[in-house]
Formats: C-alpha cells, sequence, structure tokens
C-alpha cells in the first residue's frame, strides 16, 4: 500500500520554496505511485498538470536509472570487479542485465544494505520547476559519456517513431530511455538544455528543469508589485527610535545621552532590560540600571534591537504563533553562532535576523485593514485567479517581499539578505553569508522541530559550512536548542 500524500505538506514546500525529498532504495511501484501524485500536485499548483504523464515518465526513466547504477555497482562488487576499469567494465556488463533481472531482490537488498538511495526532489525556485534524481554512487566518466552521446543522438531525430526504429544500443541503463525523455521535453516546447546530469559530492544528479506558464509568473509578478506598492504606504520608523540611531550613529555621542534616550520610553527599557538579562549573557546577577546594560548590550547590538523593537511597533503584535516562531529561530540562530561560528559580530546580527525573518508575513496580516480589501479587488480588475493570491499570502515570495519593506526602513544589508534570503541561502552575497547561512538553518531546525520539513529538505551547502555531517548530528542539535529555549522561557516567566 502507497503512502498517502499530504497536499497541505505539498503545497507548504512549493509556497516556501523549499525542496521536498523522498528517499527510496528499492523504489517500488507503491513509491512510484506516490512520486506521481507528488508530481501532479506540484504540476496542478501552476496550471501544469496537462503535462503529467510526459514529465512522470522522465522522472520514472531517470529514477529507474539511478536505482540500476545502484545495482550495477552492488554487482561490480560482488563480482570483486572494478568498475572504473575498462576491461573489467565490459567483463561485468556481459551478464549485468541477465544476471541481475533473474536475481533482482537480492540485488535491491544488497543496495539498501550497502546504504545506496535514490531520492527525487521537488524544488520550485524563482520562477523555475527543478525535479533532481539524485543517486549516491558516482557515475564513471564513460557512463557520463554515454549519456551525452544519448542525448547528441536525439537531436537527429523529430518523433518518437523516427527514435524507435533506429537501432540504438539498448544494453546500458541510459540507454533509448533517454532519448525519448530528451524527445518528450522537445514536445512540451524544452531544448535539451532543460536536462543534465552531473556528479556533485558523491552523488550523481539528473536534473529537468521546467519554467512555469508565462501567464502564471506574470500575475505573480503583477500581485508583488502591488503589495510592494502597499509596502510605500507603511509607515516610517518611530520618530523616537529614528532619533535613537543617529545619536547611536554620532561617534560624539556619550553613552548616558543614548541611555536617557531610551528611558523615555518605557517599552523599549523594558525590552532592554529584557534582552540584557536573557541567558545569551550569562549574568550572574540581574541588570536594572540602563547605562549598564547599554554597556552590556554594546552599541551594534543596540542597533539590532532597535530594528527589532521598531519594526514590532509597527507591525502586527496579534500574529502570536508567528512572532514565537521568529523569537525561537532568533534563539536557535544566536546560539548556532556563538558554538559553531564563533564571530562576536555575527551573534547580533543572526539573532535580529532570526527575529525578522518573516516580517514578510507579516505583512498580509492587519498592517492596514484595507490591503486584502485593495489586493482582493486587484485580482478582479485583471481577473487573475483568487487562489493566487491565497499562496502569496501563505507564504509564496513572502521572502523577497520582506526584503523590500526592510530595504525601506533602511536596515543594514546583512538583515536585508537575512530576511529576502532566508529561504534561499545560496543566492546571497558570499560577504554576507555567515549570517544569511545561520538564520536559515535556524529557522529549518525549528520547522524540522514542528514537523513542517524533515533532514532531508535541508541545504547540504550549508550544513557542509556549519560542519553537520549526517541526519543523527542534526537530531541532536535540535534536541540540546530545543530544551534550552525551554529552559529560558521558563526564566523569563519566572522574573
Amino acid at each position: 500500500m502507497s503512502p498517502k500524500v499530504s497536499v497541505e505538506q505539498v503545497k507548504k514546500a512549493i509556497r516556501s520554496s523549499v525542496p521536498l525529498v523522498i528517499k527510496t532504495y528499492t523504489l517500488p511501484h507503491e513509491t512510484e505511485m506516490y512520486l506521481e501524485e507528488i508530481l501532479n500536485i506540484f504540476l496542478k499548483e501552476f496550471g501544469q498538470d496537462h503535462l503529467k504523464d510526459r514529465i512522470a515518465y522522465c522522472m520514472r526513466e531517470l529514477a529507474v536509472n539511478a536505482k540500476k547504477a545502484n545495482t550495477k555497482r552492488v554487482y561490480f562488487q560482488e563480482k570483486g570487479l572494478n568498475i572504473n576499469d575498462m576491461k573489467q567494465y565490459e567483463e561485468g556488463m556481459k551478464n549485468f542485465k541477465d544476471e541481475t533481472l533473474s536475481n533482482i531482490q537480492h540485488y535491491l537488498e544488497r543496495q539498501k544494505e550497502a546504504g545506496f538511495y535514490v531520492k527525487i526532489v521537488f524544488h520550485v525556485k524563482g520562477q523555475t520547476f527543478h525535479l533532481s534524481v539524485k543517486n549516491n554512487t558516482e557515475i564513471s566518466r564513460k557512463e557520463q559519456m554515454r549519456v551525452y552521446d544519448r542525448i547528441a543522438r536525439s537531436r537527429a531525430f523529430e518523433t518518437l517513431e523516427e527514435a524507435l526504429s533506429t537501432v540504438i544500443d539498448d544494453s546500458e541503463g541510459a540507454g533509448l530511455g533517454i532519448v525519448i525523455l530528451v524527445l518528450m521535453l522537445k514536445k512540451i516546447g524544452l531544448d535539451e538544455e532543460s536536462f543534465d546530469i552531473d556528479v556533485v559530492d558523491g552523488e550523481t544528479i539528473a536534473r529537468i528543469s521546467l519554467p512555469f506558464s508565462e501567464i502564471h509568473s506574470e500575475n505573480l509578478d503583477a500581485l508583488s508589485e502591488e503589495i510592494v506598492k502597499e509596502i510605500d504606504d507603511l509607515p516610517q520608523f518611530p520618530d523616537n527610535i529614528i532619533q535613537l540611531q543617529n545619536l547611536i550613529n554620532d561617534p560624539d555621542s556619550e553613552i548616558s545621552s543614548i541611555a536617557r534616550q531610551i528611558s523615555t520610553d518605557p517599552s523599549l527599557t523594558a525590552d532592554l532590560l529584557k534582552v540584557v538579562n536573557s541567558a545569551q549573557f550569562m549574568l550572574p546577577k540581574r541588570v536594572d540600571n540602563i547605562v549598564e546594560a547599554v554597556k552590556l548590550v554594546g552599541l551594534r547590538g543596540l542597533k539590532n534591537l532597535l530594528y527589532s523593537y521598531g519594526t514590532q511597533q509597527i507591525l502586527n503584535q496579534e500574529m502570536k504563533w508567528l512572532w514565537n516562531h521568529s523569537y525561537k529561530t532568533a534563539y536557535y540562530a544566536y546560539n548556532l553562532a556563538r558554538n559553531f561560528k564563533r564571530k562576536k559580530d555575527l551573534l547580533d546580527d543572526a539573532y535580529v535576523g532570526g527575529i525578522l525573518h518573516d516580517i514578510g508575513k507579516i505583512i498580509f496580516s492587519e498592517v492596514h485593514p484595507h490591503l486584502l480589501e485593495k489586493i482582493s479587488s486587484f485580482c478582479d480588475e485583471r481577473n487573475i485567479n483568487r487562489e493566487l493570491f491565497e499562496d502569496l499570502s501563505a507564504g509564496l515570495n513572502h521572502a523577497e517581499i520582506g526584503g523590500k519593506v526592510a530595504e525601506k526602513w533602511n536596515f543594514p544589508p546583512s538583515l536585508i539578505e537575512a530576511i529576502r534570503y532566508h529561504h534561499e541561502p545560496l543566492d546571497c552575497d558570499p560577504v554576507r553569508k555567515d549570517v544569511v547561512y545561520t538564520v536559515y538553518l535556524a529557522n529549518a531546525l525549528v520547522n524540522i522541530e514542528d514537523g513542517e520539513i524533515s533532514y532531508e529538505q535541508l541545504n547540504p551547502t550549508v550544513l557542509k559550512n556549519y560542519g553537520i555531517k549526517g541526519e543523527e548530528q542534526v537530531r541532536v542539535i535540535v534536541e540540546r536548542l530545543s530544551k534550552a529555549f525551554e529552559s529560558e522561557a521558563a526564566r523569563r516567566e519566572s522574573h
């Protein structure tokens, strides 16, 4: 019996631009059916469900090829043959197909024991849907050249019948199937550039890139622009916060003047003392003096506190669940930076980046009561499907919109990028990757803890950057951060 597809979880992955990863060792028929259901949801979400049969064929072809490649490695190991030696390769391939087909269960079990997997990855990025099939046995140079040869041959064919009537050596896994795959892509208006196969970090990755329909893209862009216009109507930062920022930026300002300005705002004073007395400072006794608190937080820390405080003064405080998620992300980001990176400047930036990473989502709450009404009228005028706006309000593009808000409020570049790229960390300016990677990872770990995503959906480049080597290590990190956060929350309540 195939597992049940969670439509909501799939849509969440689409809207948040998070990869959805299915991992299998043996690729049974039930898993193939499950994968097709997921594919259909992705395509349907963007009005492309008419492509389902063709893309499903491509996905099956790549998944079966990946499974065969794993079988081949196990077979060669069992025969004591070196797959990278030309002579031994040819010798092994003589009986590979007959022997493995007649005893397939044995070889599938051996694959699983050896940890040879196949991962199917569905990922919406920007305006493109990427379908990748990965397996952790590296394709040999000879095998890769054979695949490229098939792709080159496919240029000569206009129809499937032409390909089938031409004698093509089908003894390898990537034979006629690859030619048909490229022809399938041609039929839906894509060229061979939309298909690629390569080796990255020990994995063979075959990827198909499918642009969304132009109509959907235009409507999405139009809606985003309308929301950005609304951002222009958002109020500026409160005057007292701007005065404080000017004081902090003035090299002639004294700590006592800054402390005096803070103390005119009881709510800001309370926020500052709360931060200073939190676990991140680990002070032996409670601090109640504003001047001392400013010295402890430092001017950089104070600047970041003002970004956070000012934002919360303007934006909707009703969305408790979202702010709670943001505070937890901030706590995780701070502790990841402290324990893994040990860069003092990163600590404050990571913390405030965590608090503010989802401000794009908060824009959709009641910033202005008329916002939803205005966008709804906009949809009616342009004859745009209401569901598209619901996608936006549920999270699609929220990171970009959050980045626009941060620019409007003159946030520093590192904070703007942490907000804008907290789902797409590899797209950030490499100069700011420390803070972006940290906020991305903190947010992802909170989502793992909440059961929103799985380990397989984490970005491998970010994990590598943090020296995280596997699922068990992630589980331990989440467990420790979660316990520490609960202790800190209990400590705050007791004060």
